[in-house]
């Protein structure tokens, strides 16, 4: 298990690295675009110089984006998410099992959080081990036993002990600003109109800029973090078992889940990852699961009753 999720970790690394990329690449092609664009009749555009200021001004904000995310992304998403700090009177087995599940991973307690929503989920954000947050809703709090509670907050934990969480902020917050730039871009495009004889060759560069943007939101970036998260939520539920030493507890929390169909409220497209379950959709059939962040239930519940049943077996051998 720590074999694969050592190339986990690498995989998810060289993501985030091409991630990078394609923001430096769609800045140069902007820049490519603006000297074509403004070439007068009689000289010659210098490629070169607008592909070096494109790809640096993409380069600044990629990595202003992902400052941001280290941060303060963490606040951020808890925020909006409309989590609060979990009161450690109310919500003492909540707080309880995070201290335990926290002890046996040899990691410091992470902050506990609540979210007032009868939908079922959790979540994990931060940045590393020591500046981590486990986030439940009062949902799952009411439909999960102490045994199921473990098996998800131990799921969680192996994410903030993988450092899942760091690089999912990262590039959700990257996702959210490609989506953010090219909001403003086509809000540009539309209401603003410049004038003077280069007019038109402004304008195409903001369309162009725009459309880039948006697919970097809408295309390419959901397309890595389900790159990162799938693999990732399999190896969590397998993490949470070899914490917890129960693997009943987690699959009953994965079959109470699996039948929830009340809408997380607060979440979205950009922060969905996250949670132990997608919030948004429950892989109702393949065009859903093309850009689904997570497996099927069905298909975890199953790695998880093989590692039972592997365990219970006559002569194994763990």
């Amino acid at each position: 298990m720590y074999e694969q999720i050592a190339a986990n970790k690498r995989r998810a690394v060289l993501c985030v690295i091409a991630f990078f990329f394609l923001w430096v690449g769609i800045g140069a092609l902007v820049g490519v675009i603006a000297a074509a664009v403004s070439k007068q009749p009689d000289s010659t555009p210098n490629y070169g110089g607008a592909i070096a200021f494109g790809a640096v001004v993409a380069a600044i904000l990629a990595l202003l984006g992902v400052a941001y995310s280290i941060s303060s992304g963490a606040r951020l998403v808890l925020a909006v998410s409309g989590a609060r700090e979990a009161d450690p009177n109310q919500y003492r087995q909540l707080h309880n099992l995070v201290e335990e599940l926290a002890i046996g991973d040899g990691l410091p307690k992470p902050a506990v959080y609540v979210i007032d929503d009868p939908s079922p989920n959790a979540f994990a954000t931060g940045t590393s081990p020591n500046k981590a947050a486990i986030t439940a809703t009062t949902g799952l709090l009411e439909i999960m036993n102490r045994e199921e509670l473990e098996g998800v907050l131990g799921h969680e934990m192996s994410h903030i002990k993988n450092y899942d969480v760091r690089l999912l902020l990262i590039v959700t917050t990257l996702i959210g600003l490609a989506g953010l730039l090219a909001s403003i871009v086509w809000r540009n495009a539309i209401f603003f109109r410049p004038r003077g004889r280069d007019s038109g060759q402004i304008m195409i560069v903001v369309f162009v800029a725009g459309i880039l943007l948006a697919m970097v939101a809408v295309v390419f970036g959901p397309l890595i973090k389900l790159a990162l998260s799938r693999r990732r939520e399999e190896l969590a539920d397998v993490s949470s078992v070899g914490l917890t030493r129960n693997p009943e507890g987690l699959i009953s929390a994965l079959k109470k889940l699996q039948q929830n169909d009340k809408p997380f409220k607060k979440f979205n497209h950009a922060t969905a990852a996250m949670c132990i379950d997608d919030p948004l959709q429950h892989h109702e059939g393949w065009f859903h699961r093309l850009f689904d962040t997570h497996p099927p239930i069905d298909q975890r519940i199953a790695i998880l009753e093989h590692l039972a049943f592997t365990k219970e077996a006559p002569g194994a051998t763990s």
